[in-house]
């Protein structure tokens, strides 16, 4: 993952960001209101999210890019430096995956879905947010939506499926402009409401939760790597 575009922290930092992050937040815990007891593994740039479940999660763990700015803090979560499309992770030991700001950004998006299928738990869960190809917010750079490879939902559910994952819930988000207007931001849990109810396929963000589909086959992936090993752990605040 090699995201252009202005910096993840800098943005949620912003107002625009602040609320960016409350209305994704708010539609996360309405597919996932608590993990307790799970293993959470959170890829891509998760630190506005993951503290959701931190209250209720066994273990969370955050696997970061290895990018050249120094990772911020994630409260309560082990954190790692690795390559996503070779996690050094055991097969079948995560519960539920959140991957944000991370599947645009994939060199291959189908040797990152196939790793995230190989540790998730056969009864796991996962939840993918990706920018909606047909949004502004993922045309203005300003923001992080506006780098990387969008997606429409149905290409994102057509690719789930592809890589042996059965979509379960499809929501959208981020129904405000992508502009740093004070008096939009004050107005964004109304402007989010009438979007959901009125125009659903318009929100800036796609989030789809999914399931592992045992019984779909799957093809080949090309130039697959063998190595599982994190190029630089963090330390370990994992409950």
């Amino acid at each position: 993952m090699s995201p252009d575009g202005p910096d993840f922290h800098d943005f949620y930092r912003s107002p625009l960001g602040a609320i960016t992050a409350n209305l994704l937040r708010a539609q996360l815990r309405q597919i996932w209101p608590h993990l307790t007891g799970q293993t959470l593994l959170g890829l891509g740039h998760t630190e506005p999210y993951l503290n959701l479940w931190h209250p209720s999660a066994a273990r969370s763990l955050t696997i970061l890019p290895p990018l050249p700015a120094t990772p911020r803090p994630v409260s309560g979560a082990m954190r790692c430096i690795a390559d996503p499309e070779t996690l050094p992770l055991a097969d079948l030991c995560i519960d539920r995956i959140v991957l944000i700001h991370g599947l645009e950004h994939a060199e291959s998006a189908r040797r990152l879905l196939r790793e995230l299928w190989r540790v998730l738990r056969h009864d796991g869960r996962m939840i993918v947010v990706v920018p909606n190809r047909v949004s502004p917010w993922a045309y203005l750079q300003r923001t992080p939506f506006g780098s990387g490879q969008p997606y429409t939902a149905a290409q994102l559910g057509r690719l789930l499926a592809s890589m042996m994952f059965q979509v379960e819930t499809r929501r959208s988000a981020l129904f405000i402009p992508p502009l740093h207007n004070r008096p939009r931001v004050r107005n964004a849990a109304s402007i989010e409401r009438l979007g959901q109810r009125f125009a659903p396929q318009a929100g800036g963000a796609i989030l789809i939760e999914a399931t592992k589909d045992l019984a779909a086959p799957i093809g080949p992936i090309t130039a697959q790597p063998v190595s599982r090993r994190a190029s630089a752990p963090i330390a370990d605040a994992s409950r």
